[in-house]
């Protein structure tokens, strides 16, 4: 079977472009693996880890919402933001953690808010940590 093609879009750049094995991403609800041959989908992306597995190294990811779409071996990524997880700081992580937790959120559009900064910096912290425990 053919190779994945993988593509992530960022609104400035294309981040990555590779032939894939395997493509591990955290969809809004959970995680979903994709291989050559996938049947065609189109998901809403949540905050966390994008894998990508080519010729034999596993390339990895902090994404940011956005939408994935798997159509004829090729998988579009088009996130609002995506960073190389060797590039997160666990320390910095942390501490927009905890900046985040300690917004103010006395409305309701306050509270959705802090609640997508806390989101946010827990999936960074998470894939942060991976990355460090891997290495």
């Amino acid at each position: 079977m053919p190779p994945l093609q993988c593509i992530v879009v960022t609104p400035e750049r294309t981040v990555c472009e590779e032939l894939a094995g395997f493509v591990a991403i955290t969809l809004y609800d959970g995680e979903i693996g994709i291989g050559p041959g996938h049947t065609p989908m189109i998901g809403r992306l949540g905050n966390g880890e994008l894998r990508i597995i080519a010729a034999g190294k596993t390339l990895r990811f902090y994404i940011e919402g956005g939408f994935v779409e798997v159509l004829d071996n090729v998988v579009s990524v088009l996130t609002s933001r995506a960073i190389r997880a060797e590039e997160l700081d666990e320390a910095v992580a942390r501490e927009q953690l905890s900046a985040a937790q300690t917004r103010p959120a006395n409305t309701p559009e306050l509270m959705t808010i802090r609640d997508r900064a806390v989101s946010q910096s827990r999936a960074q912290l998470r894939v942060a940590r991976r990355v460090s425990s891997l290495a």
